[in-house]
């Protein structure tokens, strides 16, 4: 699916809750290293802790993050990703003395809709590494957290 297609009809509502998902360029197993995982989740603490969003849940995997979020007011979707990836870029390329893009140009997402249950999707976005068969059961895996669990 090409770039543009994936910004078509996306929109920023104010407490609106999202399911994003951002992927690293080439999908390299980046967040396989503990510290990167630690960089990026540092991150979408700092949005959290500056009130730009609350986070709702959130799972870290090998080669990509899926991030279900409420925007706060006067808050673009867009640039609240883009703030995410830009900083995270910055500071896991220091972190391997490397440089040029770490993610994928664009991310998908998801507006969710007044009947979907959200707790329902933040059960099917930490439950990922389980799926994925990396671990058995939850509290084997350290990269994930949500506001019920």
């Amino acid at each position: 699916m090409p770039y543009t297609d994936l910004r078509k009809g996306r929109f920023s509502e104010a407490g609106r809750a999202y399911f994003i998902t951002t992927v690293i360029a080439g999908r390299k197993p980046v967040f396989t290293d503990f510290q990167a995982a630690r960089l990026l989740v540092g991150e979408a603490r700092c949005l959290h802790d500056a009130r730009r969003l609350r986070s709702l849940a959130w799972v870290l995997m090998p080669d990509h993050f899926h991030w279900l979020f409420q925007l706060a007011e006067d808050v673009d979707l867009g640039r609240v990703v883009g703030s995410l990836k830009g900083g995270s870029s910055r500071r896991i390329n220091r972190h391997f003395g490397s440089t040029g893009a770490l993610w994928q140009p664009a991310f998908f997402d998801h507006a969710v809709r007044a009947d979907e249950d959200i707790a329902q999707i933040a059960r099917y976005i930490v439950a990922n590494p389980i799926r994925a068969g990396i671990v058995k059961t939850l509290g084997e895996y350290p990269h994930w957290d949500a506001e019920w669990l």
